[in-house]
């Protein structure tokens, strides 16, 4: 009986490696946060390292995520992290979600909360673990893109109307 059992999850572990999700691959950057906003190479640097993968249309993926079911996992946490924020449709948005995008960029920053630590633990990914100076790079230039809009459009322009 329980080598029937294990026949048939093998089979299983089998066919799955057939069902994948799409890639993350799109590279369309017409609405891209740096077509409106200011963002320099060191930033944008840090992007590329720290967000990217999750919150734009250009996913780098990591040798296992051609292994089923973890390409599922990954496509989960790729789709989750493209609803909270999307650099690749940044300007696509109000000025008032791309202002919140910002103030909350901040923020999860300042707290720690990004780059998820399931992105960065397990030697994984050791790119994006931010030092102290890049996380304060960061939170710089989010306050002063945040300053930027609010010295360029009127106040009520930046309040997300609920």
């Amino acid at each position: 009986m329980l080598k029937r059992i294990l026949a048939v999850l093998v089979v299983i572990l089998i066919l799955i490696q057939f069902i994948r999700p799409e890639k993350n691959n799109s590279n369309d950057n017409t609405y891209a946060l740096d077509t409106k906003y200011t963002v320099p190479e060191n930033v944008s640097n840090i992007l590329a390292v720290a967000c990217n993968d999750c919150h734009s249309n250009n996913t780098r993926y990591p040798w296992y995520s051609n292994i089923q079911p973890v390409a599922w996992w990954l496509n989960s946490h790729v789709e989750e992290g493209k609803e909270h924020l999307n650099f690749s449709e940044f300007t696509n948005r109000t000025l008032a979600y791309q202002y919140h995008k910002l103030e909350e960029t901040v923020e999860e920053v300042e707290e720690r909360k990004m780059p998820l630590p399931s992105y960065t633990n397990l030697g994984l990914h050791v790119e994006a673990n931010l030092s102290d100076e890049q996380r304060t790079l960061l939170i710089d230039w989010a306050k002063s893109q945040i300053q930027y809009l609010e010295q360029t459009y009127p106040k009520d322009s930046l309040i997300r109307k609920r």
